[in-house]
């Protein structure tokens, strides 16, 4: 019995041994070297397969001849050579089948296809605990009531498919007659077998320095021993492939999704999924998904825009302004030293009119409106990603399947003991050098952040001497009758150079921005690559953040708020008077600076996204023009088209999450912003297909659980607009003002009126100064006409001649107290609403949590009750041979 008990310990040894994987191939001698199998392009333009046309090509990787190479040394294009045979040899004794193919349009070039058998797509699905069908969904689904509706703007059923819904289990080669398997061939559609692929890729070592292992494609390219690797679009995205074993599926989501005739219809997520991989899946869900619920914020906002327009007639405040007889007889202060002059307030008129269309009770109204709208958009978004979780198997995702990125694993030089296995384990650093990487990069992060803020500081300060130059040149005499004084103030002039200058200094300290958050991300190590992604991801956006929105946050709410009097001005650094907003009021200038950088930041990523890569493309196709007669495999055309990038779809969701906070964080100011932002993301989703699909290699497809460290980006940002939009309305416009002069301070004790009016109020809002009491330093050099000793400046103070002169009124005081009790009311009771929300609306719809429940019992069943059920049978008769031995053990000699 012990005999047969060691065979059979030696058995179950072996057979674990044939189920482990290594990680690293070896590094064989020059002699045992494998290479690939050479053989010349077979004219089947639209082929995906190896010549023998039955193996699949998973994978291709591309290098330019050694022999042919001129810009190397002969020593360094052999060492080269030397690594790319290793490599090569090690993904074959990987399992993996390779065959070579020479450039058709150019010599240099060779061409490695990748195939992988059936073996070692089972054994890495395991290892990389891929899930796979076990049977089909057999729950029913209730049609939506709205179907009818939606069925309108889905694509045809008859063109793309719907796809056939299963439930699905961690791959297990040993339970491999429990999973839904039809044909061999089609178990693992393409986008899986280029995932594995590449976790293989990415994990084959060529050589080996200083006992340290190198290893990886994507060392191998940054180093140029290979030029590309990608796996192959399935056709070309204008016809059809001529392989009729081919779906044609790039050419099917060009026309159905990219095409912009589809503008208004749906995506085909599940197609898009199957195609790319769950991580651009699940962008265009959240894009898709974001834009629609714009479209009733749009609507909303449109409709604010509009009561703005129909009563802008009816605003006494600004027909006050505009009237001869009131503004025209107002004479407003100078807004700088010496250079400025006197000035009427009519000036003001248009931009009054203006102003009346945007601060308005309607706004205030579409201010609370979108932060619940945030909240729903927020909330329905989470119920949306847990369906996609569940239909695309990504559940768990990040507990079970990902591995660990490459770069990581070949740091693990520490051991250190695992609390909770109490087993050792191999890190890249110790505990204090972990506190060390983590000190130097958030002071790193911190430093590049005050830089920014130093620059805007220093647009400030080109603010407020420019400012000075522009009151010198354009003449602002009060009697001037020219157009272009009511539009062409200095306080506009300077508005709009100080927006572009700053428009240009975003777009160059994004360029350097880019490259610190990377560096500091690599030197910070991250485990795995979403690990890797979330802190690329904190820190992008918390440049972004300052870069973009440090300069509206300083119109909003620091520019005019601390100017002083006209007898004693505020300065800036001891030498610039502190900047006054223009006449019409600081929302305008705010909408200004987001019109401008908006705009500017739309027009910009448009050009980088799409005309660079299409120029790039063209250039390519033209310079091999004189070849263009030779028939091109498919593997040469994607070879010619635009590498995604390591970053993927980081700047998509990067340049979403911006303009997100645009129309979030200051959406009181400018109520069209979800309207223009409807308009762009309907373009951004079709130039994202068009891009993808037409002028870049298809992406490696990647498991994605969620977007991301977006969500609580996302989150934070809902929690900050509330904030934002009440300090707008109370601070930047003049609505608490307008109420408070309108209910209190219009009828007595304080006003004249018999009834509540707003008749008087630009009157009690502008206060008065003595001519005579302005010093020496900031006296006008113009001189003063008529016999008027006073002028008038915006503000709530005293006049001259009372005890209190110059200090603020009472008037003042009641608008301050009204300001922050507006402020304390709006937050929270909105925040109060939105807590109801996310309260009632839970996270997880009923129907995916039967679903999920569903095929966990499935799974038990299926996989678990089997493995029981042999052990069981198993154990069964090694009892009965037990009992065997022992009856004949113990049995009676003379029997």
């Amino acid at each position: 019995m012990l005999n047969y008990f060691h065979v059979l310990c030696f058995i179950l040894v072996l057979e674990l041994n044939q189920v482990i994987i290594p990680t690293y191939g070896t590094v064989p001698d020059q002699q045992n070297l494998h290479t690939p199998e050479w053989v010349d392009f077979d004219e089947k333009p639209d082929s995906l397969f190896f010549k023998d046309g039955q193996r699949r090509i998973d994978f291709v990787l591309v290098y330019e001849d050694e022999s042919k190479k001129m810009t190397h040394r002969r020593s360094d294009r052999k060492k080269q050579k030397r690594k790319r045979q290793v490599y090569e040899s090690n993904l074959i004794n990987n399992g993996l089948q390779l065959e070579a193919t020479r450039s058709v349009l150019d010599e240099k070039l060779i061409f490695v296809k990748v195939h992988a058998p059936w073996e070692v797509l089972c054994t890495y699905a395991e290892v990389m605990h891929i899930k796979l069908p076990l049977q089909h969904n057999d729950l029913k689904t209730r049609k939506s009531a709205f179907n009818w509706f939606s069925r309108l703007f889905r694509v045809d059923e008859n063109i793309i498919k719907p796809e056939q819904e299963f439930f699905t289990a961690p791959f297990q080669k040993e339970h491999l007659s429990n999973f839904y398997i039809q044909d061999k061939d089609t178990f693992f559609n393409p986008a899986t077998r280029s995932r594995i692929v590449h976790f293989i890729l990415s994990r084959v070592e060529y050589a080996t320095k200083n006992n340290v292992k190198k290893f990886g494609i994507n060392k191998l390219l940054d180093t140029g021993i290979y030029k590309a690797a990608f796996p192959l679009h399935d056709s070309s995205f204008r016809h059809l492939s001529t392989d009729p074993s081919c779906p044609s599926e790039r050419y099917l989501l060009y026309r159905e999704w990219a095409h912009p005739k589809n503008i208004f219809k749906l995506q085909p997520l599940d197609f898009i999924r199957k195609y790319y991989g769950e991580k651009i899946g699940i962008y265009f869900a959240w894009l898709g998904f974001y834009t629609n619920m714009l479209t009733v914020a749009a609507v909303v906002g449109v409709g604010c825009f509009l009561y703005g327009c129909l009563t802008k007639d009816n605003c006494t405040w600004s027909q006050e302004v505009c009237d001869p007889n009131i503004g025209g007889n107002i004479i407003m202060c100078p807004q700088c030293d010496r250079v400025c002059t006197y000035w009427n307030l009519t000036i003001t008129c248009e931009s009054s009119k203006k102003l009346c269309i945007f601060d308005s009770y309607g706004t205030l109204v579409f201010a609370v409106f979108m932060g619940i709208w945030v909240t729903f958009f927020l909330e329905f978004w989470k119920r949306r990603q847990a369906e996609l979780e569940y239909e695309w198997d990504t559940v768990e995702y990040l507990e079970q399947e990902e591995q660990v990125r490459p770069e990581y694993e070949a740091r693990c030089t520490h051991v250190v003991m695992n609390e909770i296995t109490q087993q050792e384990e191999h890190v890249p650093y110790t505990a204090c050098g972990k506190c060390i990487r983590m000190t130097f990069c958030t002071s790193a992060i911190f430093f590049w952040i005050l830089l920014i803020i130093a620059s805007v500081v220093g647009i400030i300060v080109y603010r407020l001497s420019v400012f000075l130059a522009f009151s010198s040149k354009l003449s602002q005499h009060i009697n001037g009758t020219e157009a272009i004084r009511k539009y062409l103030t200095p306080q506009t002039a300077t508005s709009v150079t100080a927006s572009l200058i700053s428009f240009v200094v975003i777009m160059i300290l994004n360029i350097i921005y880019e490259k610190v958050a990377i560096l500091i991300t690599d030197f910070e190590l991250p485990r795995t690559q979403t690990d890797y992604e979330n802190s690329l991801t904190t820190k992008m956006f918390l440049f972004q953040f300052v870069n973009y929105y440090s300069s509206c946050f300083y119109i909003a709410f620091f520019k005019g708020k601390f100017v002083g009097h006209p007898g004693s001005p505020v300065y800036w650094l001891g030498k610039y008077r502190n900047e006054e907003c223009d006449p019409g009021g600081c929302l305008l200038e705010l909408t200004t600076q987001l019109a401008i950088i908006v705009g500017g930041k739309a027009i910009w990523n448009n050009i980088q996204e799409v005309l660079v890569p299409l120029v790039k493309n063209l250039i390519g196709r033209y310079s091999a023009a004189a070849k263009s007669e030779k028939v091109v495999p498919r593997w040469e055309h994607d070879y010619h088209l635009q590498p995604i990038g390591k970053l993927g779809l980081f700047y998509e969701y990067l340049e979403m999450v911006i303009q997100f906070g645009f129309v979030t964080l200051f959406v009181a100011s400018f109520p069209l912003a979800p309207l223009l932002a409807l308009i762009n993301n309907m373009l951004e989703i079709r130039l994202d297909a068009w891009k993808l699909t037409t002028q870049f290699r298809r992406m490696v497809p990647q498991k994605a659980q969620d977007i991301g460290a977006w969500q609580p980006i996302l989150q934070g940002i809902a929690i900050l607009a509330v904030v934002t939009n009440a300090l707008i309305i109370a601070f930047t416009s003049d609505m608490i003002p307008r109420l408070v002069y309108y209910w209190s301070f219009s009828v007595p004790p304080y006003g004249s009126h018999s009834t509540h009016t707003m008749e008087g109020y630009i009157n009690s809002t502008l206060s008065v100064f003595s001519i005579s009491d302005f010093k020496n330093e900031s006296k006008p050099s113009s001189p003063w006409f008529g016999n008027q000793t006073t002028c008038r400046y915006r503000d709530l103070r005293y006049p001259p001649g009372h005890q209190h002169q110059y200090e603020h009124n009472i008037y003042y005081w009641h608008v301050i107290a009204a300001k922050l009790a507006f402020i304390i009311v709006m937050e929270h009771v909105i925040y109060f609403v939105k807590f109801i929300i996310s309260y009632v609306i839970p996270d997880v719809s009923e129907k995916t949590k039967s679903k999920v429940k569903r095929e966990k019992y499935l799974t038990q069943k299926l996989l678990h009750e089997n493995d029981l059920k042999g052990v069981k049978k198993t154990m069964g008769k090694i009892a009965d041979k037990i009992i065997k031995g022992a009856d004949s053990t113990f049995r009676p000699k003379d029997e």
